[in-house]
């Protein structure tokens, strides 16, 4: 449901990530391990806030995303209400746990790190990925066409995500529905409180469309380490009011939000979402969802919630990236791009967009990168069957130009790269890298105009594109 902010700080650089969405919305969604970079970001309005689950600082931060289920077990560790039920991995297991909760009333939740579960489709044909059932058989049924199977969404991509586990829960009826979060706030300099009693539904769409229903409450940065003692209460009581709680429930939703706030600070959230808080039809209020990003810099202190990354929902090479401490995306060109600094590499997609290709990712070096990460970052650019060339875009600041050229050296001998490598260095000791290459034996295309060098790249991906059409093979192995 949150998209990054990031891709409205510029048009160009949105039209990439919103490819990107397709797959890794998290990715760029707050789904699944991502990058943010939000040194660029301009203060956000209520809608683009609800697009950000953390804009405070300008350190590459990638938000850990647990599934519903997950969720649900650390919500129920500190005391929060949440719905009766368990995960099961085979039909079996989920028999048993419909069986378990003694009703009729069942729902079954494929649970996997993408929205829109229930308005999206399996591969094998089954519609929905969230289904009403009124017996344990009938749950073994749905479950056994929902588990080893692929859910598309409108956040997934067309290649779907794998459904590992279901959720069986209790089915409630319900009252009303209230949305609820707590997101980092750059505006406001610390944690907020977003909520809106139009909760159930896109809540995107109503802060654009109706932005005098949501409702926040920014909370000081000193409460983070005091927890709920350092909330206001009266606050707190007239967020509720203006949520329509009133007596009993008034004060059981006060005391669900600082809960909420306690798992956010103690557990170093980056945002906890609650869509929909219910009201059931037994005047109990509940979290009947929950959607929970841990800041990856904070996971030293919470081996436990590492535990529970998924890492089959995640594209394997942005896994190896972030173990690699690169900031890498996936996108749907055919030109690899291995650049330094996220604003060189918006520039050097911009600019091979500008001469007629399609960058295949955004993979940003950083300025301090080592010869291991550099050839880390071209293996990961050469495992991608997409990939017809890559180009190198370093300006050499911090980085020393020498040291990205021994790293490309290293990788191409070591990888044996069959696909044309176009190289613009500039910057410190970039005389010295230049002597380098030139004396490896490589067949490197070189340029020192960013746009000659895009020019060269996206030549050489036509190329190699015509030649693999028309079935012929086309050698660009850089050892010579």
């Amino acid at each position: 449901m949150f998209t990054r902010l990031l891709a409205r700080s510029a048009p160009s650089l949105k039209t990439y990530y919103t490819q990107a969405q397709s797959r890794s919305l998290s990715t760029l969604s707050g789904l699944g391990s991502t990058s943010k970079l939000h040194s660029v970001l301009p203060s956000p309005s209520t809608s683009s806030l609800l697009r950000s689950s953390s804009l405070l600082t300008t350190v590459p931060q990638r938000d850990l995303n647990v599934h519903e289920y997950q969720g649900q077990e650390i919500m129920r560790k500190f005391g929060i209400k949440v719905p009766a039920g368990g995960v099961a991995n085979t039909p079996e297991e989920a028999a048993k746990r419909a069986e378990e909760l003694k009703t009729t009333d069942l729902i079954v939740k494929s649970q996997v790190l993408a929205g829109g579960r229930g308005k999206g489709h399996f591969a094998s044909g089954l519609k929905g990925g969230i289904h009403i059932c009124a017996s344990p058989e009938e749950v073994q049924r749905v479950a056994k066409r929902m588990l080893g199977q692929y859910l598309i969404t409108k956040q997934t991509g067309g290649a779907g995500k794998p459904v590992n586990s279901v959720l069986v829960s209790r089915r409630y009826f319900i009252r009303r529905e209230i949305y609820f979060a707590i997101l980092l706030d750059r505006a406001s300099g610390g944690p907020v409180m977003v909520a809106s009693s139009e909760g159930g539904v896109n809540i995107e769409e109503i802060a654009e469309e109706h932005p005098e229903a949501i409702h926040k409450y920014a909370i000081s940065p000193k409460a983070l380490q005091q927890g709920s003692a350092g909330l206001c209460e009266k606050q707190l009581d007239q967020l509720a009011e203006k949520l329509g709680l009133h007596g009993k429930l008034r004060s059981d939703g006060v005391d669900i939000m600082k809960r909420l706030f306690d798992l956010f600070a103690q557990s170093d959230c980056t945002m906890v979402e609650v869509n929909p808080m219910v009201e059931t039809s037994d005047g109990e209020l509940m979290c009947a969802d929950a959607k929970i990003n841990f800041d990856d810099n904070a996971l030293f202190r919470h081996p436990e919630v590492e535990a529970m990354r998924d890492f089959s929902q995640e594209d394997e090479r942005e896994v190896s990236a972030a173990r690699h401490d690169l900031n890498f995306i996936a996108l749907d060109g055919n030109i690899g791009c291995l650049v330094n600094g996220a604003g060189l590499a918006m520039a050097t997609m911009d600019i091979i967009k500008l001469n007629g290709g399609n960058p295949a990712n955004f993979l940003d070096i950083g300025g301090g990168a080592t010869q291991g990460q550099v050839t880390e970052a071209l293996k990961i650019l050469a495992e991608d069957p997409n990939v017809r060339a890559v180009l190198v875009n370093i300006f050499g600041g911090i980085m020393r130009c020498d040291v990205i050229a021994l790293g490309l050296v290293n990788a191409c001998t070591q990888l044996k790269l069959q696909v044309p490598l176009v190289v613009r260095l500039q910057g410190t000791n970039v005389n010295e890298a230049k002597e380098i290459m030139a004396n490896s034996g490589l067949r490197l295309i070189s340029a020192d105009d960013l746009d000659q060098a895009a020019q060269k790249a996206v030549r050489a991906a036509h190329i190699v594109e015509l030649a693999r059409e028309a079935d012929l093979s086309v050698s660009f192995e850089l050892p010579i």
